[in-house]
This record gives C-alpha cells, structure tokens and sequence, in this order.
C-alpha cells in the first residue's frame, strides 16, 4: 500500500514526514531521489550536462543547482528536457525503494513524499493521498518569517503552486497543521493507526 504525502510550500510537510518516520513509516522521499540521480558518476548528471553544458557543474563536478535553475525555471522548454532526464530516473528510484519496503513490511503503508505529488500526476499511483493543510494566511506568514521574504515574494511563491484549497479537495485524507505541534502530532498518530488497518486489510479504505 502506498501513501502519498503533500503539502504546500511553509505548510509543515516536512514535519509530518518525520513524524510518520518516528512511528515506523517507510518514507520514499522524492527530493532525496532527486539528488541523488544527479551525483557525479550517475547517467543523469552526464545527460545534463550533454544538453544544458558544462557550466552547469561546480569545479569539483557536482552538479550547480543555482546556475542550472537560473536555465530551467523561465524556460518551460528547458524545464520539460530536464524533467524528461530526471523524473523516470526519480521514479525508478523510489519503486525499488518501495519495492524493498513492501517486502520486509508487507503489512506496513510506505509513505511517498512528493512535493508536487498532484501536479506531477503520481497520485495515481498511490493507493491514498494525504496533504498536510494551512491556509494561505498562514503560509504566506509562515514562508516570511523563515525564508526572510517580503509579502509580495512569498506571495509570488505560493502562486506558483497548486492553491492549498485544491489539494485539501482532491486529498483522502488531511493533516490540519495550523494549531500546535502536539495536535498536529495527534492527528497523524490517529492517521498512522487509521493507515496500518487499512494496509492489513490489504489496502481497502
């Protein structure tokens, strides 16, 4: 059974993550996979450079993020080239993952945390989806105080994704992250117990 786990950006997804990895999740993180199919010596990262240059490595043949997404993130074309090397590398990855997880713990969920789990169309994969919910106010407040961003800049980034109201919507399950630790906590403890039931039943909600 495989679970996937989103949020916006500020809206605690990280913190749920961690927690669920406290109480025995599998947790197939898709931005570690990310990293880790552009280390030197992997296929992608030579792919990348064949197509974008050599500028995009530091001198000691790691990968320049910053430079690579000055490229990428106004150029729609260029962006949809590196999704097209990095995201079936991604996604292999996170299947062998899941595949030794769900072998050791056959009974147990393995949680999939996608950033842009809905965006990216690999809800369909998941047998449930939980988004881990502020509202916007809180986010924008949220992203200010710790990314050191005027209003208008976080403002900018919170419209660049999918509005928090849609994901609530289209989310099985929500994780309501506005109050305190202790009852964000609650909640996902009784989403864990609700999850580890559901997979000894073979997945059925």
């Amino acid at each position: 059974m495989i679970i996937g786990l989103t949020g916006g950006i500020a809206s605690g997804k990280s913190t749920v993550s961690a927690m669920l990895r406290e109480l025995g999740a599998t947790v197939v993180d898709a931005d570690l996979w990310a990293r880790r199919v552009v280390e030197p010596g992997q296929p992608a990262l030579a792919e990348i450079v064949k197509t974008f240059g050599a500028d995009v490595l530091q001198p000691d043949g790691t990968l320049d993020r910053a430079r690579l997404g000055s490229i990428v993130f106004h150029d729609a074309s260029a962006r949809n080239r590196l999704n097209a090397i990095t995201h079936p590398r991604i996604r292999e990855g996170m299947w062998r993952e899941t595949e030794e997880a769900l072998a050791a713990h056959p009974d147990l969920p393995v949680v999939w945390d996608v950033p842009l789990l809905f965006e990216g169309g690999m809800w369909r994969v998941c047998d449930a989806t939980i988004v881990v919910y502020v509202d916007e106010q809180t986010q924008r407040q949220r992203l200010m105080r710790r990314n050191h961003l005027s209003a208008e800049e976080a403002d900018a980034r919170i419209r660049a994704q999918m509005p928090m109201e849609e994901k609530r919507r289209r989310a099985d399950y929500v994780i309501d992250n506005r109050g305190t630790i202790e009852e964000t906590r609650k909640q996902v403890e009784q989403l864990w117990q609700t999850l580890r039931a559901r997979a000894s039943r073979g997945g059925a909600s």
